[in-house]
């Protein structure tokens, strides 16, 4: 992790494979393929997302192979104790202001939120929030301080001002239910 407790884009593959290994066991292929289909289509290609090896998760014992030895066999792949207790680590790490890396862990938290408790999923939600609303008082005097910019600057700010309102409003029906 980066020094503030966020995930490097390492990190948020690991959680990635974790996570979608937590839902359902799955041969090494498929779980290769899962995970760059999904980190591809959020955040476009990236080396720093495909440097991940499923190899090294099994020599770590995050991973079993329940038939089979690994990659070479195609081994089905299912998620160890070591491996859920990672995930949770991960799951419940800090988010960076935004990025596509952000977006990433965000899409990643969702798509596995059921894999924790009701408890920490609201403890999740209220980070969300939390987050977009520390990142909306930062834009909103990021363009207060911008009145004599160029209208383009301020024109931009404000649409990244409406589309952060939308998603707080969002997240807030969304943790009501």
């Amino acid at each position: 992790m980066f020094a503030d407790n966020t995930l490097t884009p390492k990190e948020a593959v690991r959680l990635c494979a974790l996570g979608t290994l937590a839902d359902q066991s799955m041969r090494y292929s498929e779980l290769a393929g899962s995970v760059r289909h999904f980190c591809g289509r959020v955040m476009g290609p990236s080396l720093d997302l495909m440097g991940l090896s499923i190899e090294l998760l099994r020599y770590e014992g995050l991973l079993d192979a329940v038939d089979g030895k690994g990659m070479e066999d195609d081994a089905q792949l299912a998620i160890s104790d070591s491996g859920r207790r990672e995930l949770k680590t991960l799951l419940t790490a800090r988010l960076r202001p935004s990025s596509d890396l952000s977006k990433l862990v965000i899409a990643l938290k969702f798509r596995f939120l059921h894999l924790l408790d009701g408890e920490e999923r609201a403890r999740q939600m209220d980070m969300l929030l939390d987050q977009g609303e520390s990142e909306l008082a930062r834009l909103e005097d990021l363009r207060d301080a911008s009145q004599q910019e160029s209208p383009a600057l301020r024109a931009w700010l404000d649409h990244d001002i409406h589309q952060l309102r939308e998603r707080l409003d969002w997240l807030d029906r969304f943790q009501r239910g």
